[in-house]
């Protein structure tokens, strides 16, 4: 028979932290030292977090925006359509291409795309809904929807060594520090 190796595959390295000042203080640390692939997880938003995480993700506004612009302008050629091509009626001596009437449905369906693409868009890009998650192995990580903040660097990370992101995390002065297994 084989020698089947058992090594478990690890997902990343996890460090509890007490209070926001903490893990607000790590976040800054883990991304001066070169660490680009980790997460911070907190049972509420912490203020200050993302940057000191050196987020910088616009795609949730883009999507808002440019979802609004292509519902206003189907919504608007819709009515030019109707209108002026499909059934032009000539009421009161108005103009075919009445465009200020055509302003409460434009903007209504700048809304509504926007609204419904953008929520959707934000879910898509969170990769939400996420049933699971290599975290939720940790079992202090059960604290992390009440009074505890996490900050995990994964394995994908380039300059991941299991030992090195060990002792930094150890010197970031955390509550425990956990292998994520996959």
């Amino acid at each position: 028979m084989a020698h089947v190796e058992t090594a478990l595959k690890l997902h990343g390295i996890i460090a509890e932290f007490a209070t926001t000042d903490e893990i607000i203080e790590a976040a800054k640390r883990t991304r001066e030292a070169g660490y680009k692939k980790f997460d911070c997880y907190t049972p509420f938003p912490v203020h200050g977090l993302t940057d000191a995480m050196g987020v910088e993700d616009y795609k949730v506004p883009w999507t808002f925006f440019f979802a609004g612009l292509f519902g206003a302008i189907a919504l608007f050629g819709l009515q030019v359509y109707t209108s002026v091509i499909d059934y032009p009626l000539n009421i009161g001596g108005r103009d075919l291409l009445s465009w200020p009437y055509f302003i409460p449905i434009t903007f209504e369906g700048m809304v509504l795309f926007a609204a419904f693409t953008g929520g959707l868009g934000m879910l898509a890009y969170n990769g939400l809904p996420r049933p699971y998650h290599p975290v939720f192995n940790v079992p202090q990580f059960e604290r992390a929807s009440t009074d505890r903040f996490f900050l995990c660097i994964e394995a994908n990370d380039p300059n991941f060594e299991p030992s090195r992101v060990y002792e930094f995390l150890k010197s970031l002065n955390p509550i425990s520090i956990s292998e994520v297994p996959e």
